[in-house]
Order: structure tokens, then C-alpha cells, then sequence
């Protein structure tokens, strides 16, 4: 394979490329663009000869990326968006924006913060408006590629590990966070459970029968791999995808739940809850923002995190004490 020879590569091409690769179609790219799909054809043809590789390939009305497109395209959008930031820097006045942010988040961190958040864009943003999402995984960045969401926000230890291990090893890192606060797990019962009327012990603990939130669906959380590595177990006899209906189970039943701590008082569960402290060491509850480099609205993002920010320390001056 001919190396390619960068001084004599079109740049255009790359940015042709980006839109077909956001787009996954030829013709929405061309629109887009504002050019004909005949000449986004022949781009994408050039790119081909010159990279050596196919890069897209056919699939149903679309287009399916090659290995290789797929680890080129963060690298050139990250190029594209510093130039456009550098070249064309956006603003952004929140007093005067209309514009529609998605956010995407659990349950526990969208009644934390979202009427603290609305609070404060009526005042200062009354133009701006945000969707929330569910969040249903714990590595949301597939999201943020596919512009699904603007933002997540959530607890991610795995993804920003991964992203530190990146950026320390010289690896381009397309993704930005932000600490917004943290917080700590809990147990959750009934207000008359017979665990409420005692010290709740390691061993009494894993003797009950639990309610796991888990976003997967899998039987199987950081609670039990706390506990596996003590050599204990618990029995989880039911699992949920929200702590609002976790809560709303044990208040009812005999089971047992661990949700946020900062949870419990916006859950409208609080009086009927009785909050222990879990008998073994599990890490805090980090909750970040995470958003992408290249995104459509960078500026807009920036403010976001920080009006979240806001909001966060309004929530946690209210949570529950143990």
C-alpha cells in the first residue's frame, strides 16, 4: 500500500468524510453539505485511494464503517471542531439562547438535580430547554458519538478511568468531564423492618433479602463484588432500573435497597423509610458530567455543566441525615 502523502491530501475530503460518517448516508450528507451526492461520492472515492482502506461500505439505505473509519473519526472531528473553535469561536448567552439540550441521567440524579436546574434556567436561561433522557448504562459515551445526548451525567468510574488511562499514555481523549458532587450509598428499608429496630450488621445484612437497582437488568452490582471479596453474599430477590420504584418496594415490603443518600429526601419515600449506614466499605457516589470535545454546541455545554454545578450544591444541602 502506497504511504499517503499528507501535503498533497485534499482537506476538504475530511470534512466530507465527517458528515457521511455522522450521517451514515451519502444523501443526507450531500444535503447537508449542500453539495450533490455525486460529489460527496467522488470524495469519499478520493479518501479511499488515498487512505488505502474502503472506509464505508454498504448497508441497507446506509453506509457502515470500516475498522479503520471508525478509528480515524474521532481524530478528525476533534481536528475540525479546535479549527472551528480557534477560527469561528461560538458564543453563547444564556439570557438570549434558544436552544434544546438532552441530558441524559438516572432517575436519583434527575430528581437531585433537575427542579434545582429549572430554577435556575428560568432566571437565567428562560429560552433554553432540556430533554432528560433515562440512563441505562454506565458507559454513555456511544451516546454522546451518536449525538443521542448532549450531555450524561451519572456515576462512571470505569469510563473516566479509561479516559485518564488515555490521556496519560498520550492517546487522543474525546470526551470532557466534570465533578459535580459526591455523595454515599445507603440501606434503605421499611420504617418498621426488624433491621430498623437493631445495629445492622454485616451478618444480619446479607441475611435479608435484597431489591437491586441495577440499569442492565444484571443480578449483579458493586455491592456484591464489596461483598465477594469479604467472602459473603447476599440473596437479591428482586431487580429495578430505578431507585423511585426501589424505594417504593421496600417501603412496602421486607426487602432491603442501597440507593444515593441525597436520593431519599426528594424520593417523597423519606417518611416512610428508615436510612442505615451499610455495614461494609463501598466507594462514594461520584456523579460527573461527560460530554464530547466535538460537540454542536460547545459553548452551550460549558454553561450547562456549570449551571449543574450550581444545582448540585442546592440538592445536597438538603440531604437525608444519617
Amino acid at each position: 500500500m502506497t504511504p499517503l502523502n499528507f501535503r498533497t491530501l485534499d482537506l476538504n475530503l475530511l470534512r466530507v468524510f465527517d458528515e457521511v460518517m455522522s450521517e451514515r448516508s451519502l444523501t443526507r450528507a450531500a444535503e447537508n453539505l449542500a453539495i450533490t451526492q455525486p460529489a460527496v461520492s467522488n470524495a469519499m472515492r478520493r479518501l479511499r485511494d488515498a487512505m488505502g482502506d474502503e472506509l464505508l461500505v454498504r448497508h441497507g439505505q446506509g453506509v457502515q464503517p470500516t475498522p479503520r473509519a471508525q478509528a480515524l473519526w474521532p481524530v478528525v472531528r476533534e481536528a475540525l471542531a479546535s479549527l472551528a473553535d480557534n477560527l469561528a469561536p461560538e458564543r453563547f448567552d444564556p439570557a438570549t439562547a434558544k436552544t434544546t439540550l438532552v441530558l441524559v441521567m438516572a432517575d436519583a440524579t434527575a430528581g437531585t438535580l433537575v427542579p434545582h436546574l429549572l430554577e435556575i434556567l428560568e432566571v437565567e436561561a428562560p429560552g433554553v430547554t432540556v430533554r432528560i433522557l433515562p440512563l441505562t448504562t454506565r458507559d454513555p459515551r456511544s451516546l454522546l458519538d451518536e449525538e443521542t445526548a448532549d450531555l450524561a451525567i451519572g456515576n462512571f468510574p470505569a469510563v473516566l478511568a479509561d479516559l485518564t488511562a488515555r490521556a496519560q499514555s498520550g492517546a487522543l481523549v474525546a470526551y470532557e468531564s466534570r465533578r459535580l458532587y459526591d455523595g454515599q450509598y445507603v440501606a434503605a428499608m421499611r420504617r418498621d423492618h426488624p433491621l430498623s429496630r437493631q445495629p445492622l450488621t454485616l451478618e444480619r445484612y446479607c441475611a435479608a433479602r435484597h431489591a437491586l437497582v441495577s440499569f442492565s437488568g444484571r443480578a449483579w452490582g458493586f455491592i456484591d463484588e464489596a461483598l465477594a471479596s469479604l467472602g459473603k453474599k447476599r440473596h437479591i430477590a428482586l431487580t429495578v432500573n430505578q431507585y423511585g420504584t426501589a424505594a417504593r418496594v421496600v417501603a412496602q415490603t421486607d426487602l432491603v435497597t442501597v440507593m444515593p443518600r441525597h436520593f431519599v429526601p426528594i424520593s417523597h419515600m423519606a417518611e416512610e423509610l428508615h436510612i442505615a449506614k451499610l455495614p461494609l466499605d463501598v466507594m462514594a457516589v461520584h456523579v460527573d458530567a461527560l460530554w464530547h470535545k466535538r460537540g454542536p454546541n460547545r459553548p452551550a455545554y460549558d454553561w450547562m455543566v456549570q449551571a449543574l454545578g450550581r444545582a448540585a450544591q442546592q440538592a445536597l444541602a438538603l440531604q437525608h441525615p444519617l
